[in-house]
């Protein structure tokens, strides 16, 4: 079984490491080699009262009004390992290991918790008070994985991000503690990372840990060496060093950079786990710039290419990266779960598969491929540092098909 937690990275930088007005979100997702992430658009929706909501394993109360948001996934699951909605909220899931053994039994995952969070607050404040009243009301547990042979549960952390300031949540159960960042560069991996710099905690925290001996009273309150496992809260973050030396410009090309860089671990490929999907998120703190999220929808960041989206109304729906739909049928909605597995690859993932072979097999073509996908993501990242140099507002038509046109123009490519 797979105990060790997932080494995905999350990275923000504000304002004067980044470049002058923005903030600059990543994530590398790092789970198990052969799982597909789709990416998800779901539009704003007004519900019925007493109506609910069917997460991954359990179903909770639906709120009057969900915020439209999009999502990198892994497609058996109802949440998201990242995303972000209209309002330029931005969310991002660990999975940790601590001193309290997980839930194996069935309740709210972390994953669930990120989509929540990001279709029920209009800031990062609202995003984290969402998520810390669900985990108090239902709990977190259940399979981190689709794997009908045995159950891998973990604790999670988060990194929640918007327009002007990011929380770090870390939790244990349903005890739970929060960093606020408003400068430089913070990062999270899948350890505890907060220490005595606390400013929100569950009410109960400190009797809790008292009450289990964990911690005495007297010494200072250390969150990471009261939950972590003997030696575990080690500083993990290779990727931070990369976006300090960026000196105040980091941009969507810094962070892109910092998620393919294999050498330093950020970008994962071992035997058990990849990164399969990444996401990088520019806020402008100004709110009459639009906020650009950039999906890649394919594993392993160093082949693939980042796609831009931007939040406007009746944006075009992109089939192409969403995993078929088994409904009912899914052996991940029937008990017992995941007895078998249906083939979730969406068309870009597949297109994907044949270009990754081709990397592997025929260098030049390979390299020559590979030239031509970074030129097409240069001409998009230019394409949106324009939009956010313009003085005149965005013409929503412009890019209602911008995420479609991209991995159409790169699934061209691949054919």
């Amino acid at each position: 079984r797979m105990a060790a937690a997932p080494p995905s990275y999350c990275f923000v930088a504000f304002p004067p490491c980044s470049k002058e007005g923005l903030v600059v979100f990543g994530k590398n997702s790092a789970r198990p080699r052969d799982e597909v992430q789709e990416v998800v658009y779901f539009a704003a929706a007004e519900h019925e009262p007493g109506s609910k909501v069917e997460c991954t394993y359990i179903e909770i109360e639906q709120v009057p009004r969900t915020h439209a948001v999009v999502l990198s996934r892994p497609s058996w699951l109802w949440g998201a390992e990242m995303g972000a909605n209209e309002h330029g909220v931005c969310v991002a899931n660990e999975a940790v290991v601590t001193r309290e053994p997980a839930s194996e039994s069935e309740a709210l995952l972390g994953m669930d918790l990120v989509r929540l969070g990001l279709e029920r607050g209009a800031t990062a404040k609202e995003a984290l008070d969402v998520i810390v009243a669900l985990l108090e009301e239902h709990g977190q547990g259940g399979n981190y994985y689709e794997d009908g042979s045995s159950c891998h549960t973990f604790q999670s952390a988060f990194l929640i991000v918007d327009r002007n300031e990011a929380w770090i949540l870390e939790t244990s159960g349903k005890y739970w503690a929060a960093e606020k960042i408003t400068e430089g560069v913070k990062c999270i991996c899948n350890q505890l990372s907060l220490t005595t710099k606390i400013d929100a905690e569950h009410p109960e925290l400190r009797n809790y840990v008292k009450s289990q001996g964990w911690w005495n009273g007297d010494s200072d309150f250390n969150f990471s060496e009261v939950f972590s496992l003997a030696d575990d809260h080690l500083a993990c973050c290779s990727g931070r060093e990369s976006l300090e030396k960026q000196g105040g410009d980091v941009s969507a090309q810094a962070m892109i950079d910092v998620l393919r860089d294999k050498d330093s671990g950020v970008c994962v490929d071992s035997e058990s786990f990849l990164t399969t999907a990444s996401i990088v998120s520019v806020l402008p703190q100004d709110p009459s710039f639009p906020c650009i999220h950039y999906f890649t929808g394919t594993p392993d960041p160093s082949r693939s290419i980042f796609k831009p989206f931007i939040f406007v109304d009746d944006v075009k729906l992109v089939p192409k990266v969403q995993s078929p739909s088994f409904g009912d049928d899914d052996p991940a909605k029937k008990i017992p779960r995941f007895q078998e597995k249906p083939d979730r690859r969406h068309e870009l993932y597949k297109a994907h598969e044949w270009a990754r072979s081709l990397l592997e097999n025929d260098q030049d073509k390979g390299q020559k491929l590979m030239r031509i996908m970074l030129d097409l993501e240069k001409q998009g990242l230019e394409a949106m540092e324009d939009i956010l140099s313009r003085t005149e507002i965005l013409d929503p038509a412009e890019v209602v098909d911008l995420f479609y046109d991209c991995v159409d123009t790169e699934l061209k490519f691949f054919k």
